[in-house]
């Protein structure tokens, strides 16, 4: 049983509350149970349903059903706070019976809630009974869910279920900002005003992806807006982030809106190693952004300067591909191989680091949504699932954001298989073998790297279909290695980056 539910079961058995059951053990089980009955007697009446919250809740989640709808019966919901409608920390919001769930926590809510610290003492639902026949009888149920500031952003899962429960390639935007930090874009009269985050959701579902990541600039107040649309954009998930902006360099950090003090270099956080360390707990993702950008006041602390070095086994990813930058001079491509190269296992993603909604210029700085597109291998779509598939390293980058290219690579040694992000042992003079799978890139040239530099000729270049199968085969001399494919166009700018299989790793 966990800490908070130890404290949450004394507190209720102290109040002697009726008709409440507390579970345990399972954290996805509620953290308190509501039951009663409604009769006749009850229509056109307000009841209260006390409960107590805990010091450490961070959140409060509420799922409420009841019988009798075929008969007619109405039962509207909403929240009081321990001040009830007397003080500041009272009404916490009324959904009437429009809504099944609702979350209330400091940063975001459901829409009809309103988002707010969580005071510990007795709250309540509160129940308007418009509607109950005479002769009529029904039974409710609440379920409560306590969350704490460490929880990541997809719990409760009764309110993140999966999009679509297939598992399959998804792409996505991991790089975008919006009103809530510099995104900006024409209002009606054409001056450039803060761009509100619907448009960016917007725009992302015009162009197909399937998810998105919003990373304002260090801060998570875009999460309440994207709490209101998710229920309508219900074929892209939208992932709540940030980009930690510091003098010495940007991460984006995803699927956590939990407080982070990004002060780099101030008394209370010295350095990077010690933000990273306090990210650890979180259960997100972090990757570091446009590593090689020049840092000036034209892009401020863009590029990636952290002293002392930032401890990379304490970063899950790297931005290899901002905007159109692959094949230019600040390409976070060979910044990502050199840390391949010292053994770190970071998996390669891209952004388009979007300012402005629905513009269509493909230069750098104002790139377009979804270029690049990120491509994850996911058991689902959900936020676990992509974040999941990209700590894998199941994942490439199609730079120019197509609906449709597909860059598949799998190996084989002793009978042991693995793909992109794995990793796969091969004795010295043993031969793996690997099959490499390119779709609507006709007219490309497949190349094929070991360490960062091609193996050559391990196989023909030209790309003569759309639907091209290559294999090759390796014989390993029994060290360390990093072995990826990629899809080149004419003048040799990568047109999908894909992510390595790691041979004989040593991390």
């Amino acid at each position: 049983m966990t800490i908070h539910l130890l404290r949450s079961l004394a507190l209720l058995l102290a109040s002697a509350l009726p008709s409440v059951a507390v579970h345990a053990a399972d954290a996805e089980k509620p953290d308190v149970v509501l039951h009663g009955e409604l009769t006749g007697k009850d229509n056109q009446t307000y009841r209260t349903l006390p409960f107590d919250v805990p010091a450490g809740v961070t959140r409060i989640t509420v799922q409420f059903e009841y019988s009798g709808r075929e008969e007619k019966t109405t039962v509207d919901l909403g929240l009081l706070g321990p001040d009830g409608f007397r003080g500041q920390d009272g009404f916490r919001g009324w959904s009437g019976g429009t809504k099944k769930r609702f979350t209330v926590s400091a940063t975001d809510a459901t829409p009809s809630y309103l988002p707010g610290a969580i005071r510990p003492g007795r709250w309540q639902l509160l129940l308007g009974i418009p509607n109950i026949r005479q002769e009529s009888h029904s039974s409710y149920t609440a379920n409560i869910w306590f969350g704490h500031a460490d929880d990541p952003a997809w719990k409760p899962a009764v309110l993140n279920p999966p999009l679509r429960k297939e598992a399959g390639w998804y792409r996505g935007d991991l790089h975008m900002h919006t009103a809530h930090s510099d995104g900006g874009c024409k209002s009606q009269t054409g001056e450039r005003v803060p761009c509100p985050l619907f448009f960016t959701v917007q725009a992302a579902a015009q162009r197909g992806l399937d998810f998105i990541a919003i990373t304002d600039h260090n801060t998570v107040s875009h999460a309440n807006a994207m709490r209101e649309l998710q229920p309508y954009f219900d074929r892209l998930l939208l992932i709540p982030g940030r980009e930690i902006t510091t003098f010495t360099g940007h991460a984006n950090l995803f699927g956590t809106t939990a407080l982070v003090d990004f002060r780099v270099g101030s008394k209370e956080v010295p350095d990077w190693n010690a933000l990273l360390k306090a990210i650890a707990p979180l259960h997100g993702l972090i990757s570091i952004n446009h590593a090689i950008r020049p840092s000036g006041e034209v892009c401020m602390g863009c590029g990636w300067t952290a002293r002392p070095p930032a401890d990379m086994s304490l970063v899950q990813a790297v931005e290899a591909v901002n905007g159109s930058d692959a094949g230019t001079p600040i390409s976070g491509l060979p910044f990502w191989e050199s840390q391949l190269a010292k053994g770190y296992r970071l998996t390669a993603i891209g952004g388009s680091d979007n300012h402005e909604a629905f513009q269509n210029e493909a230069r750098i700085g104002t790139n377009p949504t979804g270029v690049p597109a990120t491509v994850v291998y996911a058991q689902e779509l959900s936020m676990p699932a992509i974040l999941d598939g990209i700590r894998a390293g199941h994942v490439f980058i199609d730079t120019e954001g197509s609906r449709d290219r597909l860059l598949e690579l799998s190996g084989e040694a002793n009978g042991t298989k693995a793909v992109m992000g794995d990793a796969l042992r091969v004795p010295a003079k043993a031969s793996a073998s690997f099959d490499v799978h390119v779709g609507h890139a006709q007219g490309a040239n497949l190349v094929v790297l070991l360490d960062g530099k091609p193996l050559a000729p391990a196989v023909d270049a030209r790309i003569d279909t759309d639907d091209l199968h290559r294999s090759f085969s390796w014989t390993s001399d029994g060290k360390p290695h990093w072995l990826r494919v990629e899809v080149d166009d004419a003048a040799g700018r990568a047109l999908l980056v894909g992510n390595p299989i790691y041979l004989n790793p040593t991390r």
